[in-house]
């Protein structure tokens, strides 16, 4: 169903009552009057129109009058041209001020919480830092403590291995005293002097296997206690690695910590320049109400000036009127 224009009484009736109220007929004005209904083209049309008319009917009123009038109409949609383009301008600095402002809060808020998870993950690192630490510390007490005691077993090894080099020494000089005797005694006790030598051989092979036995058994302490002496160097090292990780995390924590207090401190200021951002609003919607003030007295004065224009007319229409009723005798 095709939609209904707006008719031209209508315009009419609609710029007759915002003249009745001091009003300047503009398009818009006349719009809200007719309820935000019609085309701005067709009541500018029809108002053109009108226009025109009222022109026809007031051409008698000379170039003062129109020249009035016109003058009247421009200052107005000046006024309202120049109040509305301060108006847009004003808020769209606001809008701009504030977008600003909100993306700068939305940055530092992030960097914040970036932050914030970086400190938690190098507390957690430094936590697990510590914790191997004082393992490796555990492990170092463990093997030092267990160096000691093959220390101690290879001093007790020693010990007897000297026994025994003192034993097969002491056997030595058994079998060479054994050896002179029996030279001096060889025609005298040649059957005991064998036995006894053999029994002492007997004896010097069995301390001789001893000893070696005793000496491999120190080889392989020997080999024990310089690989462990090397695991000590290695976890004497490793605690050292493990101390300067931990420094290294303390210091990382602690500039965690700094940036973090510089950020807040940030923020504090971002939100010093908001307030002072929302205070230049306030002060920029003063403005704008005075503004609107400025113009509302503006269009009243037009409006009082429309008035005048429209008394001088119907002044106008009396004369012609008591003009033509006063020739019409003497016609």
């Amino acid at each position: 169903m095709a939609r209904v224009g707006i008719s031209k009484a209508a315009v009419q009736k609609a710029r007759d009552a915002l003249l009745e109220r001091g009003e300047h007929p503009s398009i818009d004005a006349v719009r809200i009057e007719l309820g935000n209904t019609g085309s701005k083209s067709t009541i500018h049309r029809h108002l053109r129109e009108l226009e025109e008319g009222d022109a026809s009917l007031a051409a008698g009123l000379g170039s003062i009058s129109k020249a009035l009038g016109d003058l009247v109409t421009q200052l107005a949609q000046q006024l309202h041209d120049e109040a509305q383009a301060r108006i847009d301008k004003v808020a769209q600095e606001c809008e701009a001020r504030c977008e600003a402002l909100g993306e700068r809060l939305q940055v530092a808020e992030k960097e914040a919480e970036a932050l914030t998870k970086a400190l938690a993950i190098s507390q957690a690192a430094l936590a697990a830092e510590s914790e191997a630490l004082a393992t490796s510390q555990a492990s170092l007490h463990t093997e030092q403590t267990r160096n000691a005691q093959l220390g101690q077993a290879n001093q007790d090894l020693q010990a007897r291995l000297e026994d025994k080099q003192a034993q097969v020494a002491s056997l030595e000089d058994k079998h060479q005293h054994a050896r002179e005797a029996l030279e001096h005694f060889r025609e005298a006790a040649q059957t005991q002097r064998e036995q006894e030598l053999r029994r002492h051989e007997g004896q010097l092979q069995q301390a001789q296997a001893e000893a070696r036995q005793l000496q491999q058994a120190l080889a392989v302490r020997q080999e024990e206690l310089t690989r462990l002496h090397r695991d000590s160097d290695r976890l004497a090292m490793q605690c050292e690695q493990a101390q300067a990780q931990q420094a290294s995390m303390v210091e990382q924590v602690q500039a965690a910590e700094q940036a973090k207090t510089a950020l807040v401190q940030q923020h504090a200021q971002s939100e010093g320049a908001r307030s002072v951002l929302v205070a230049q609003l306030a002060e920029a919607k003063a403005e704008l109400q005075a503004e609107g003030e400025r113009y509302r007295a503006l269009a009243a004065q037009a409006g009082e000036a429309w008035q005048a224009l429209e008394t001088a007319r119907a002044e106008l229409k009396a004369l012609r009127e008591a003009a033509e009723r006063g020739a019409e005798p003497g016609a």
